[in-house]
């Protein structure tokens, strides 16, 4: 098949392409109806839901999702850096319900794949004929000793959207001038890969800006990272030696942390900044293990042409949960993920094979106001897995500042498609 090149602007309103040409021949076709659960309320459950219900207006569909409003966690970094408001980031349920989409504002609890049911914490229990489960990441707190949710409210991760976002911003906003500011970097695989480094830019900007003797120190399990000579001529560029990376052959792996003095414990030394972000290791969401979808590395290993899970039959795992492979873990990816395996259900349950998708993604970064670039990738499977093919599209390095300032508008018309699409 004759892979057609990306470029980020094609990427950008081109946010539903790649699922398109999946669904719209499956839409002309579908005639069985059936009933599919979607538990995850964010960029790729939602988008599946209403991809199923697009395709087949037929089809009983259920969006589980406990919370009644969406904090999306793209730009939310501009939050915590006091450049946007957290209302900006807050998307509700109300499209998809006039859609004719059965919302249940539930916590799924328990799934019973034999019986193909799932059980909600204080609603209906819901039957299925095909279970989507789009869960995202929980905290994988057991690997990092000294961390859990008492530790998040004095060292924040904001690594989801909301009210960590605000602590974390309320913490800058309390440091004296002259403090330093902590950010502790897992190994992958994490949510949105280079997202820790665009965080560590626009907090260096705040402090520049608010608070400029103070310090950013970047403490990394990696000594790589998506991006990485962009970021760094960035960093050089505008915050000379405000910003400070620690990679992990320099000792920046950090092994456990102490809440109770705001000490954060590396390989090779101690830090006990003013302000402690600490981002821990990563897995599937909770309900992706009450399912038996996960295997031992915490993620969910996938068939990639139809997204059911390996482990268990009918159960279909989409977007930050899976065991992606080269495609990352992002809202772009998650949201094409979504639209494909929307368009591979409505195929088998027609009884026809699921077409191969061929993905498209893009993630865009912020380092300051008016200074943005991109990557944007293609992605079909391989295996067990998805591979990057030719015609991904990168930033230069050496862009004139009217080129970033140029992305830096694109990826806000971004954010305004990609959440207009999913919610509006």
């Amino acid at each position: 098949m004759t892979t057609r090149p990306v470029t980020r602007r094609n990427a950008m309103f081109g946010i539903t392409a790649a699922a398109a040409t999946l669904v719209r021949p499956s839409m002309s076709r579908a005639q069985s109806a059936g009933r599919i659960v979607v538990i995850g309320g964010g960029f790729g459950g939602t988008a599946c839901a209403r991809a199923l219900k697009r395709a087949n207006a037929a089809l009983q569909i259920t969006l589980v999702e406990p919370n009644k409003v969406f904090i999306a966690c793209p730009f939310s970094n501009e939050v915590i850096a006091g450049l946007r408001g957290i209302e900006a980031q807050q998307f509700g349920y109300d499209k998809l319900a006039a859609d004719g989409i059965t919302i249940i504002d539930q916590a799924a609890t328990r799934i019973d794949p034999q019986q193909r049911r799932v059980t909600t914490s204080d609603g209906p229990s819901l039957t299925y004929d095909r279970l989507v489960l789009s869960p995202g990441i929980d905290f994988h707190f057991d690997a990092l000793p000294g961390y859990d949710d008492a530790a998040s409210e004095k060292m924040p991760h904001a690594w989801k959207a909301g009210a960590q976002t605000l602590l974390l911003r309320k913490q800058l906003e309390a440091m004296a001038d002259g403090g330093t500011v902590a950010i502790a970097i897992p190994a992958n695989p994490t949510r949105c890969p280079p997202a820790p480094y665009e965080r560590a830019s626009l907090i260096a900007h705040y402090l520049k800006t608010k608070k400029p003797r103070s310090k950013v120190l970047v403490l990394d399990a990696k000594d790589g990272f998506p991006q990485q000579r962009l970021f760094e001529k960035a960093w050089k560029d505008l915050y000379g030696g405000m910003l400070e990376r620690v990679a992990l052959s320099q000792g920046g792996r950090v092994t456990s942390v102490d809440p109770s003095t705001n000490t954060i414990i590396t390989e090779f030394g101690n830090y006990t900044p003013d302000v402690a972000n600490v981002i821990p290791p990563q897995r599937a969401g909770r309900i992706a293990g009450i399912a038996g979808a996960t295997d031992m590395t915490g993620w969910c290993p996938i068939d990639p042409v139809t997204f059911e899970s390996k482990l268990v039959p009918n159960i279909h795992v989409i977007g930050d949960a899976c065991l992606g492979g080269g495609i990352p873990k992002s809202a772009s990816a998650a949201s094409t993920q979504g639209k494909a395996c929307a368009a591979a259900i409505v195929n088998l349950l027609a009884g026809r094979s699921a077409e191969t998708p061929r993905l498209t993604g893009v993630c865009y970064n912020t380092v300051a106001p008016a200074y943005g670039f991109s990557l944007a990738g293609n992605y079909q499977p391989k295996g067990d897995i998805f591979v990057e093919v030719e015609g991904g599209a990168t930033s230069p390095a050496d862009a004139p500042s009217e080129l970033r300032a140029r992305e830096a508008v694109e990826a806000e018309r971004w954010f305004q498609t990609i959440t207009a699409d999913t919610f509006g």
